[in-house]
């Protein structure tokens, strides 16, 4: 098992490299959903405010 940790004396630079890697696919989904939502938010609130603008108004006599 220490043999496959020490990659044959290039542990130094395989696990960073597999640690940053796992970062950038991290950050990648967060960002991916985070952007989704607010994509989201923004539609709803368009989607509302065209909604008020469209309706008509009444007038009293």
């Amino acid at each position: 098992m220490s043999g496959f940790l020490e990659m044959g004396g290039y542990a130094a630079y395989v696990w960073p490299a597999y640690g940053i890697t796992l970062l950038v696919l991290v950050l990648n989904v967060w960002s991916a959903r985070r952007m989704r939502q607010q994509n989201l938010d923004r539609a709803r609130r368009l989607a509302g405010s065209e909604d008020a603008a469209t309706q008509p108004t009444v007038r009293r006599l």
